[in-house]
């Protein structure tokens, strides 16, 4: 008997099969009703198995490299075609011009839309004078023609009449014509023969063209784009930029990449440092935290590791990802030498040198004004930059230094001699001794703050006039290594985080600085207060974000600074900071200043002797040799008298005036200096110049917020 709920073939699947009575007895024969099978109502879904059927043909054929290069070189075609197309319309036609008015308008700057109108109607007016002048000369023409005409045949027979005059033959008259025609002859004899073949090239030039246009814009499929190590780059520009974040697997953007994003770069990849810079607006549903989160993918991708590629979002650019990609191998070469190694002296009002940056600028310390948070896991490197601080600061004869060290570590040793204190040990005794270390800055922050008082209008903060003539005002540098056994103790660790809060608060303008140095940077080791009211922070190698965020503030490792990417071990002097530039941060690689007694090296000592030197004989005390860089300062000396000066010449007198600090310097790096203060160079009559007014009105802005800086204390 039929099963009369299944199909009687495979055709017949996805009908409705009817209720047939069954065949009992004679045919013809009625069925009683409740014999009777009621119809089955059920569907096969005859189309959904012919969708899956077909997905799975064009999964298989997306696979086959065949059809995967067939349609990235189409893709690349047709999208060359297309970007060309528009290239063209734009240059034609003020579409750029009314894209930009939109833009602007959406954004809410109008005077930016009257800047563009402008420009519009400036495109309009000389595009009309183009086409006048083109219809004047096409009626001038002819009248041109004929006037060349005469004038070449008058020259050629004047020519011929002075050769036959010469050869005396009548016959050379016409010589002159004649040589000329056999000459235009050969042209149309060669332009013959070239034109044919020119004819039938051109299609294909402008084929390869739009090819070559649409891979550089990367216009095909994602999953059409080459895989394994095909087209990679080292050099890290727009194209090979796009690849590296179109395969960094984030749904929202191969979804925006597959219908056809096109990307705006807010500033091309250029040439920054020892490294590449570039800016990409992102596009809708993509933000730069998802970027963030592929970190090691996309430096796998640049052919870098991770701690040479760094993303991140600028504060005023938000849905922009900042990229910079350093050269490979750039970051874990040999760091310059210490400059003060052999010879100099500093002044502690205006910094010392303590690293070079992931560009290879040099990095200042700043003391005056300025306290420093140091941490890293055991051997990361921490003491180079502390060292290399110090170190500057006691080659000024003015600065007095202590340090409070609760361990038993040998690297302030050498440096013993030109220090006031030193105590080292992680007993309660040298705890204590720690905490009265901080009782005595307490105090002395106050008789300072009374002294500046006492002076009334003479002076806001202290400077080195001041210090050279009262010796109550001289600076100081405190350090206090493994701090987090001072602030976790249990008898002293709340009373010391009160001090040191209430300290770091005052000591800015009375030429104080601390140092705080850890291995342990948690919210139970370091008081939150105490990161907040820190200016300069340091990460070296942390072992992961909770530590980092206790170092460099909280939220940062979310943004992009973090220092949990840096390696133990093989990173080693390798820091994330936060203080040390306008920069929202910088990666900078300490100086060492080595010391090394099992191999005989030791370079710390000869820079101590030479501080004991300056100190006791107070040479040198109000002329300092190490003048660390102003970029600010820096360009209004070299514009002197001039209103404008090209940012090109601008670049050449920099150089001249430092070539240490400048003589390697480009636009960019001209523009990163001076855009925070919004003196940057801009376009004007065509070129990029420099303003005197805007830098000087930057320079006496930065003087008076240091001064309201240190009136708020």
């Amino acid at each position: 008997m039929t099963d009369l709920h299944a199909p009687a073939n495979a055709e017949d699947a996805g009908t409705p099969v009817p209720a047939v009575p069954e065949q009992a007895g004679t045919p013809g024969t009625p069925v009683p009703v409740d014999k009777v099978k009621p119809a089955t109502t059920e569907v096969r879904p005859r189309r959904r198995v012919r969708i899956d059927s077909l997905r799975r043909v064009v999964v298989e054929a997306r696979e086959h490299a065949a059809y995967r290069i067939l349609v990235r070189h189409g893709a690349y075609v047709l999208g060359g075609t297309r970007v060309l197309t528009r290239r063209a319309w734009d240059s034609r036609t003020t579409a750029r011009h009314e894209r930009m008015m939109r833009a602007a308008e959406i954004a809410g700057n109008e005077e930016l839309v009257r800047q563009w109108e402008q420009r519009a109607y400036a495109y309009r007016f000389a595009r009309h004078k183009r086409r006048m002048d083109l219809l004047q000369m096409a009626l001038n023409a002819p009248k041109a023609i004929a006037s060349a005409a005469v004038s070449t045949g008058s020259v050629l027979l004047v020519l011929g009449l002075m050769l036959a005059w010469y050869n005396h033959d009548i016959h050379d008259v016409l010589t002159p014509l004649a040589t000329v025609i056999e000459f235009v002859g050969w042209v149309a004899f060669i332009a013959g023969v070239l034109w044919e073949p020119l004819l039938y090239s051109l299609p294909w030039l402008a084929l390869t063209g739009m090819w070559a246009v649409g891979r550089h814009r990367q216009t095909a499929p994602s999953w059409a784009l080459p895989v394994g190590g095909e087209e990679r780059d080292i050099v890290p520009d727009e194209g090979a930029i796009l690849r590296a974040i179109g395969n960094l697997g984030i749904a929202p953007l191969n979804k925006a990449i597959k219908d056809g994003w096109q990307p705006r770069w807010v500033q091309p990849t250029t040439r920054s440092g020892n490294g590449w810079h570039t800016q990409l607006q992102l596009p809708l549903g993509v933000t730069v935290e998802m970027i963030l989160g592929k970190k090691s993918v996309l430096a796998h991708n640049l052919l870098r590791k991770p701690v040479e590629v760094w993303p991140t979002e600028p504060p005023k650019q938000p849905g922009t990802l900042d990229l910079w990609v350093a050269d490979q191998g750039s970051l874990s070469g040999a760091v310059p030498p210490w400059p003060l190694l052999t010879e100099g002296t500093t002044d502690y009002f205006k910094g010392v040198p303590v690293a070079v940056s992931q560009r290879g600028e040099p990095i200042i310390g700043k003391l005056m004004a300025a306290n420093y948070m140091v941490g890293g896991i055991m051997g990361s490197g921490k003491s180079s930059l502390v060292i290399a601080l110090l170190l500057g600061a006691i080659l000024d004869p003015l600065v007095i230094v202590e340090a409070y060290v609760m361990a038993y570590n040998v690297d302030y040793d050498p440096l013993k001699p030109r220090m006031r204190k030193l105590v080292k040990g992680d007993d309660d005794e040298d705890i204590e001794a720690a905490l009265k270390a901080l009782r005595n800055l307490r105090d002395e922050v106050t008789l300072r703050g009374k002294v500046l008082e006492e002076l009334g209008g003479e002076a806001t903060k202290v400077t080195r006039e001041l210090a050279l003539k009262d010796p109550r005002m001289r600076p100081k540098v405190v350090v206090f290594d493994e701090c987090h056994e001072l602030f976790m103790h249990k008898e002293y660790g709340k009373e010391a985080a009160e001090l040191a809060i209430k300290v770091m608060k005052k000591a800015r303008k009375v030429a104080i600085t601390l140092i705080w140095v850890t291995v342990s940077p948690t919210a139970d080791s370091l008081p939150r207060d105490v990161t907040r009211n820190t200016s300069h922070r340091v990460a070296f190698a942390v072992g992961d974000h909770v530590a980092n965020d206790g170092l460099l503030g909280s939220g940062r490792h979310k943004a992009g600074i973090t220092a949990t990417t840096l390696i133990p071990g093989e990173d080693v002097g390798t820091a994330v900071t936060v203080g040390f530039s306008s920069k929202p941060f910088e990666v900078v690689r300490s100086h060492y200043v080595a010391r090394d007694p099992d191999k005989g090296i030791d370079e710390v000592t000869p820079v101590v002797e030479r501080a004991m030197g300056l100190h006791e004989g107070g040479a040198a005390a109000d002329e300092p040799t190490f003048q660390p860089a102003d970029p600010l300062a820096d360009v209004a000396a070299v514009l002197g008298d001039e209103t404008r000066v090209l940012a090109q010449e601008v670049l050449h007198r920099l150089a001249a005036r430092n070539p240490e600090a400048y003589g390697t310097w480009g636009p960019t790096d001209l523009k990163r200096a001076l855009e925070p203060y919004g003196a940057e160079q801009y376009k004007s009559n065509g070129v990029m110049v420099v303003a005197r007014d805007r830098v000087q009105d930057a320079v006496l802005e930065r003087l008076a917020e240091d001064v309201d800086d240190f009136d708020d204390e």
